[in-house]
């Protein structure tokens, strides 16, 4: 198995040039991907990339992941298509359920993900081939949609973490997000996508690991970067994850509690110093530049074909992406 593309994400919690600057030195250090989060609290993921695709070249992208829930299928359909065109053809459609929390906070119900999934991506590829769509289904019902332009096909990878959505994902999508950095995870991920993959007859599936990462020359510091990171992956991670890593539940509880000493007296040191080498392990990507290269071979070995160097991505995120350019991307 070969890593076929090396990616990054990038949270549009920042100015959309500095953002932008962001993905330039990405491609300009070989980048094949860039993932733009969508959250309403930050700018909008779409305006986003458009910025990005009108800046750049060669570079493939698209957010990383939207949900059915707050963004009807039909418009995510005419926007990524828009992107695609302004883009000449690197658009990519990640599309996940979203989390339950941060939806219910809009008074949006959370309900039957899997088929809000497996519906929703039905809709927008038969949107984005050009089709009349009437679709009478169990959570998505549309009478007569078609978009007015047709821009090509694009690619839709599914964000999946449980066993029956990362089997979903193998059976309906182009290729599956698996926000996991740790052999472990993809070991029990790619069973289960498998009997998806299985099921629909591909030949080809990417199968992506968006990780936590964080690099630099000095190892330590690489790895300190990563704990706030790994601190919040803790914190929202179910106690099946920590039985399969061998994490004690005390540590767990001792990082929920530095996470809320955090928000409410400002001890963000505190949270680092929860955070053990054992969650660092299991929930990141970190270290020097040959400790990174060794984790991502591992990965390959398990069927890995695309790896995302998510947040923090090292200590200075301009020299963590001109490191991965010079001394990771190559040696893969």
């Amino acid at each position: 198995m070969v890593i076929s593309m090396f990616g990054i994400e990038f949270v549009p919690n920042m100015e959309v040039n500095k953002l932008v600057e962001y993905c330039v030195l990405a491609e300009d250090n070989e980048f094949k991907a860039v993932w733009i989060t969508d959250h309403y609290n930050n700018r909008n993921v779409y305006a986003t990339l458009a910025m990005v695709a009108a800046k750049t070249s060669s570079i493939k992208l698209g957010p990383g992941v939207t949900n059915p829930y707050h963004i009807h299928p039909t418009l995510t359909a005419s926007a990524i298509s828009t992107i695609n065109e302004i883009s000449n053809g690197r658009a990519m459609l990640g599309i996940g359920a979203g989390d339950r929390t941060t939806l219910e906070k809009l008074g949006i119900s959370w309900t039957r993900p899997l088929k809000y999934i497996e519906e929703s991506v039905t809709v927008i590829r038969d949107l984005i081939e050009g089709k009349s769509v009437t679709y009478d289904g169990d959570v998505i019902k549309i009478q007569g949609a078609k978009l007015d332009f047709k821009t090509g096909t694009i690619p839709i990878y599914i964000g999946a973490q449980g066993p029956k959505m990362l089997e979903l994902a193998g059976k309906i999508g182009d290729g599956v997000l698996v926000n996991a950095s740790h052999p472990r995870d993809f070991e029990f991920a790619v069973s289960q996508i498998k009997k998806g993959v299985e099921k629909s007859g591909k030949t080809e599936f990417d199968v992506v690991a968006y990780t936590c990462m964080s690099v630099d020359e000095n190892s330590e510091k690489a790895k300190n970067s990563a704990k706030i990171v790994v601190a919040f992956i803790v914190a929202g991670s179910p106690d099946t994850v920590f039985e399969r890593h061998k994490i004690p539940l005390e540590d767990v509880e001792n990082v929920r509690k530095a996470l809320n000493n955090a928000f409410t007296k400002g001890d963000w040191p505190g949270v680092g110093k929860a955070v053990t080498e054992d969650m660092l392990e299991a929930f990141s990507i970190a270290g020097s530049p040959s400790e990174v290269l060794e984790k991502i071979a591992e990965l390959r070995k398990i069927g890995v074909t695309q790896v995302v160097a998510g947040s923090p991505i090292g200590p200075k995120k301009k020299d963590a992406i001109k490191t991965i350019g010079s001394e990771i991307i190559p040696n893969l």
